[in-house]
């Protein structure tokens, strides 16, 4: 017999995700007149915390091909990282295929993801 917990959490994981792409491409449908950021960190800005809200939802779990972050998964991010860390902060910050612009942190600065990908890169070594 399955556990309620073994059907819901995959059917959260999902409606999450697919919500969080539809808030994401709604919202820079609304703003694409957005002001230039500043490249610097945001005040209080922590990377940990940040990649928990923004990003853990598929780069935890490898949903849409993202890369996952942890110990033991730098193999997923070396071919991204052959074309060099700027490459995969640019892809970051303007979105690559599933991957929504600024990978869903609306008030991520430039700068905020660009150690949002260190910290990610770093933790999967």
């Amino acid at each position: 017999m399955l556990s309620i917990k073994k059907i819901v959490s995959p059917m959260i994981k999902s409606v999450l995700i697919i919500s969080a792409t539809l808030l994401a491409t709604s919202t820079f449908a609304d703003n694409s007149q957005q002001s230039v950021q500043l490249a610097q960190l945001t005040d209080g800005f922590n990377a940990e915390t940040t990649y928990m809200m923004s990003c853990f939802a598929c780069h935890s779990t490898g949903a849409a091909g993202a890369p996952k972050v942890g110990p033991g998964n730098a193999e997923a991010w070396g071919p991204r990282m052959e074309k060099g860390m700027d490459a995969v902060i640019a892809n970051a910050i303007n979105g690559l295929n599933t991957m929504p612009p600024k990978g869903l942190c609306f008030t991520c600065t430039d700068a905020d993801l660009a150690a949002l990908v260190e910290y990610m890169v770093s933790s999967s070594n």
